[in-house]
């Protein structure tokens, strides 16, 4: 899991997801109340398998020489209250952190966006870090929502997956369709899709797309 954290900090550099050192991943250490995340204030290009932390589900450090991430409080309130999730990412992109600056979710006009998100890309609430209250909000709007993905206001991106490859492709697409979203509004109003046919969409993308293993 060090490794696969590592190794998943570059995507969000191959995908201009980051400046500087902002940003993480993690990932929930399979069978263990533990999860490995980026160490805090490490440039993307220091981060190796050795220098990853290992921490708790109330965020302690268990396992490293340096302090977690700044995010861990957050991190660690997700893996505690949804036990499905795997992996969470944060990042700043651009396009998507522009649109938690307005408060508003990205609405569901993109068949992509129907396909891995199953609707919109909702608002969290604004909070403060340091403590438990961006997981709050983090879990309090993802539960019972199919979006992988939340836009924190006045913040950025957290996103969540069965696994940190899973988060961080959410990561990915929510970049992507927020900036397709926003091209589309400079040409006038985006039609949005219907219901029945997002529903369709992302039960066709979730069940059927891709390989599949042969029963």
């Amino acid at each position: 899991m060090r490794k696969a954290v590592a190794d998943l900090h570059a995507e969000l550099v191959r995908y201009n997801l980051v400046a500087w050192t902002a940003g993480n991943v993690s990932g929930r250490i399979p069978g263990e109340d533990l999860f490995v995340i980026k160490p805090s204030g490490v440039s993307y290009d220091e981060l190796t398998p050795e220098n990853m932390v290992v921490c708790d589900l109330d965020g302690n450090l268990v396992e490293g020489e340096h302090s977690p991430s700044s995010d861990t409080a957050a991190h660690a309130y997700v893996y505690r209250n949804m036990p499905d999730v795997g992996g969470v990412v944060h990042t700043h992109s651009t396009y998507a952190s522009a649109w938690a600056a307005r408060g508003e979710a990205i609405p569901c006009v993109l068949t992509a966006m129907a396909d891995e998100f199953g609707g919109e890309i909702p608002i969290g609430p604004f909070a403060l870090i340091g403590d438990d209250s961006i997981g709050q909000g983090i879990v309090e709007t993802l539960k019972g929502h199919r979006s992988k993905a939340v836009l924190m206001r006045n913040h950025g991106v957290f996103s969540i997956g069965k696994d940190p490859k899973a988060a961080v492709k959410a990561a990915v697409m929510c970049e992507d369709v927020a900036r397709t979203v926003h091209v589309a509004r400079q040409l006038g109003e985006p039609l949005p899709i219907p219901q029945d046919d997002i529903d369709r969409l992302y039960d066709r993308y979730q069940n059927v797309y891709g390989q599949r293993s042969p029963r």
